[in-house]
């Protein structure tokens, strides 16, 4: 077995006492000129390199990473990571929309979840020939049959089972239990399967099973993966074989800035996945998002004032809940680093936006080195859910993003303008 990717320095570094930050070999300071804030900033080195930690961890297998496009679906990202052979899990016709667009013969490597499908998002996926569909329902597997015999198209599906297992996350995150809206009870799925074994419209692919996100534990991916292997058991002595079992993603990452071994983090993920396959011997796919592009991501703001309110020192960026709601809707924490630190001791302040919310922070009572207006700071781990979250609140323009590889920079989305933002309104003067 070849040995697993050299680990390459942690993206976003100092390269030297007194140098600003860098993204790679290319500073922060020199994009924030050229292409104005807030900004994001993603290292193309580092999600190729988590990407093949997967693919060497599975190597002995016949696998697939799906990556979830959810995580953040840009368009270069996606090219990026279809040219070294992923696969995509998708949750919507747009979503699909942006895999043909950046890599039109990765269709057939495509899984389509998501709790809501309409009729045209599947009649969509079976023209494109996706790889499978993970059904989440009843009703959903009877409009799936049905829409796949109008078109007279076949369609493969995996059902998505609720192995209720918990998961040690975010109530908002977590998708594995019971009382959650997502996935079949497993064991209602074998009945399930059984009921259409018959129908020449329906081929029982895979199954599917994904219990939440940022789980930072191994040990219940094991334990869901374990319960649907047992299932998968039980179909194939009642003359039902599934060719693929669907391990979901979820797995978790370290947003508190130290030293983080993905390498290792994969490994664990990957022993307890095997253990729990018990002698499966069809293909096994996976769908990270978050561990592929969250580290490899940053949020460059400029710092517009600082404030004094009572007791409080309030820094107020150019960035804003709409550009990265998670600390507003998770509490979720973001290490804030300056782009070229000043000398001076650090002190407690409240790091914000200007949009005009109690809740519009990305930071609170956070210890930080003397910052002034004008500074630029880069809020890390920032390319999972940043842009693919953002919104338009207050009218506010969403930032441009850049990909960085080795020594180049690139532009990969243009900063919205105020005529993108009115383009889809009605004619005020029109009859």
């Amino acid at each position: 077995m070849t040995k697993p990717p050299a680990p390459s320095p942690r993206p976003f570094h100092y390269p030297a006492p007194g140098s600003p930050l860098h993204c790679g070999k290319v500073s922060l300071a020199t994009l924030a000129r050229r292409y104005q804030t807030p900004l994001y900033v993603y290292s193309a080195d580092q999600i190729a390199e988590r990407l093949a930690l997967f693919q060497h961890a599975f190597a002995s297998r016949d696998h697939l990473v799906c990556y979830a496009v959810k995580a953040n679906s840009a368009l270069a990202i996606l090219k990026l990571l279809a040219g070294r052979g992923a696969g995509f899990d998708i949750v919507s016709g747009g979503e699909l929309q942006r895999v043909l667009t950046a890599a039109p013969d990765a269709a057939g490597r495509v899984v389509f979840s998501g709790v809501g499908k309409t009729a045209p998002e599947i009649d969509f996926a079976l023209n494109a020939g996706i790889l499978q569909f993970n059904v989440e329902s009843e009703a959903e597997l009877a409009l799936l049959a049905a829409r796949a015999r109008k078109l007279q198209l076949p369609a493969r599906f995996a059902l998505r089972v609720n192995p209720d297992v918990f998961a040690d996350t975010h109530p908002y995150i977590s998708t594995g239990l019971r009382e959650h809206k997502f996935g079949i009870d497993i064991r209602r799925a074998r009945a399930l399967y059984k009921s259409v074994a018959r129908n020449r419209w329906l081929e029982a692919h895979g199954v599917s099973v994904h219990i939440g996100s940022q789980i930072r534990s191994a040990q219940p991916f094991g334990q869901a993966i374990e319960r649907v292997a047992k299932l998968v058991g039980q179909l194939r002595r009642e003359g039902i074989v599934l060719k693929a079992v669907d391990a979901g993603g979820g797995l978790g990452i370290d947003y508190h800035g130290g030293p983080f071994d993905a390498a290792a983090k994969v490994a664990e993920y990957a022993a307890a996945v095997e253990d729990g396959l018990a002698g499966f011997e069809g293909q096994l796919l996976i769908e990270p998002g978050r561990f592929l592009v969250a580290q490899a991501g940053a949020l460059v703001a400029r710092v517009l004032v600082v404030k004094r309110n009572g007791n409080k020192t309030f820094v107020i960026t150019d960035a804003a809940m709409n550009d990265l709601i998670r600390p507003a809707l998770y509490q979720a924490h973001h290490d804030i680093v300056p782009v070229s630190p000043r000398a001076g001791s650090a002190h407690a302040v409240d790091v914000v936006g200007p949009v005009c919310e109690s809740g519009d922070f990305f930071a609170r009572d956070r210890k930080l080195a003397p910052i002034k207006p004008g500074d630029l700071v880069a809020l890390l781990d920032a390319g999972a859910y940043g842009l693919a979250q953002s919104s338009n609140y207050n009218t506010r323009l969403r930032p441009a993003e850049v990909l960085v590889e080795g020594s180049k920079a690139r532009l990969i989305r243009r900063r919205e303008t105020i005529a993108d933002l009115l383009a889809p309104e009605l004619d005020l003067d029109a009859n």
